[in-house]
């Protein structure tokens, strides 16, 4: 069977995805870019808004259109939250929700088998537990994700995902230490620790944290730079970052989940923290970790945010510096609190509030930049895409660019410590030291 495969939204869902690649390749299928060549299509959606949705179903759409008779399965965060909706969607063979996502095979094979369509799409219960998945296999990406939390029982007023994911579970450490080995072994120098809410990672393995899991991928031996995915602030401790700190791979660059700067819109989102306790992290993050680059999420335009509102979060984002902003309109979706809310704000208004954010952004992200400026910075080569330059980044997620030298040898996936020489739009420009004195490499 020739399958195409498809993903929308997050590293999470990246990451299930190539796990049901893996499982398939085992199980004697192959991959397919060509539709046309394609006896199934796997659809890995996102519902994190209805736009996601939308895209999901006009993939779906598209693949029926050019291969009227291939199976197409629709698996994931859409099917789970708003199954009725997709049973409805005549164009779809299976339907699988966000549990038991490698049994998607299996029920493909039995569509294709006896033309009856399948539907699998069961409620989250609390004594669910984590779904057994690893990915194993090299690949040509430098950083590899491992996936080590799924579920969120925090219920955000805006958001959907708690609905579509069920509550906390965790990955236990032996697995987690087994799979970093075989992504160690398959050549990949670099991390990322994902989850849907990857801070309540271990809630449900009695006493084990976040930093518990770090430590293990920290004890790797050919691991050599460990990034966290997106943290929730309230959840990060005094305690854990100090055993965070110790764990001497743990790239110094947190994305910390802002959505607002300011308190009475963090309240109607019922986040669960105030700016100044958001504030005060980002300060012990940066005491206990040398050159640290915080990121975050950005969102204007919730329902009941005036232009002082705005205007209060637009003056946090000034004061905390971040060195890098994700920034998007609020988007209604249905089935969440606010959906429903009073006060919403037109679209207008949204799209020119985010508009300011994004040019605040950008200022703030060049200011970043030109602290780097002059530094020596390690660097990991990435795919060679770019014919002029070498492509990579620093610990604390700084993108550099290191001119080619004519026969020179690929450096993809190689580690070189880097002097930072120019500073351009969103990247630093960078020249490698003596690469016998400063090669990773050559002192492991």
């Amino acid at each position: 069977m020739k399958i195409l495969y498809l993903n929308f939204g997050c590293k999470v869902n990246s990451y299930e995805l190539e796990a049901i690649k893996q499982k398939a390749l085992v199980s004697g299928h192959t991959e397919t870019d060509d539709i046309k060549a394609a006896d199934a299509v796997i659809i890995n959606s996102c519902t994190v808004t209805s736009q996601a949705s939308r895209k999901c179903k006009n993939a779906a759409k598209s693949a029926r259109l050019h291969n009227p008779l291939c199976c197409i399965a629709l698996i994931g965060c859409f099917s789970q939250a708003f199954k009725n909706d997709v049973c409805g969607l005549e164009y779809i063979d299976v339907i699988l929700g966000s549990k038991d996502k490698l049994s998607v095979i299996e029920l493909i094979e039995e569509y294709l088998k006896t033309g009856n369509h399948q539907i699998s799409v069961n409620d989250f219960t609390k004594n669910d537990n984590f779904e057994k998945m690893s990915i194993s296999k090299g690949s040509l990406k430098t950083r590899a994700e491992l996936k080590i939390e799924d579920g969120c029982d925090m219920y955000c007023s805006y958001c959907i995902i708690p609905f579509a994911r069920g509550h906390i579970r965790s990955k236990n450490l032996n697995d987690i230490k087994d799979e970093a080995s075989a992504l160690a072994d398959s050549g990949h120098k670099e991390i990322v620790l994902t989850g849907i809410n990857l801070c309540c990672y271990g809630r449900d393995l009695n006493g084990i944290t976040l930093s518990d899991a770090v430590k293990v991928v920290n004890d790797t031996y050919g691991i050599e730079r460990i990034r966290l995915s997106s943290l929730e602030p309230e959840l990060m401790t005094d305690s854990e970052i100090d055993k965070l700190k110790a764990c001497e791979k743990l790239c110094g660059h947190f994305h910390l989940s802002l959505q607002s700067g300011c308190d009475k819109t963090l309240r109607a989102m019922n986040r669960r923290y105030t700016c100044d306790e958001y504030a005060s992290l980002v300060t012990k993050l940066r005491n206990s970790f040398d050159n640290a680059a915080i990121t975050t999420d950005i969102m204007v335009g919730f329902p009941g945010e005036t232009d002082e509102d705005f205007l209060c979060s637009l003056e946090f984002v000034k004061k905390i510096g971040f060195s890098s902003m994700h920034i998007f309109p609020y988007s209604k979706r249905k089935g969440t609190v606010a959906y429903k809310s009073v006060g919403q704000v037109p679209e207008q208004i949204k799209k020119q509030r985010a508009k300011i954010m994004r040019e605040i952004a950008k200022k703030l992200q060049n200011d970043f930049l030109k602290t780097q400026s002059g530094t020596l910075q390690r660097v990991i080569f990435e795919r060679e895409s770019d014919p002029k330059y070498h492509c990579g980044h620093t610990d604390n997620y700084t993108k550099v660019k290191v001119l080619r030298k004519k026969q020179e040898n690929n450096l993809h996936k190689k580690s070189f410590y880097v002097r930072i020489v120019d500073i351009k739009d969103d990247y630093c420009l960078g020249e490698i030291e003596d690469p016998t004195l400063h090669s990773l490499e050559s002192m492991m």
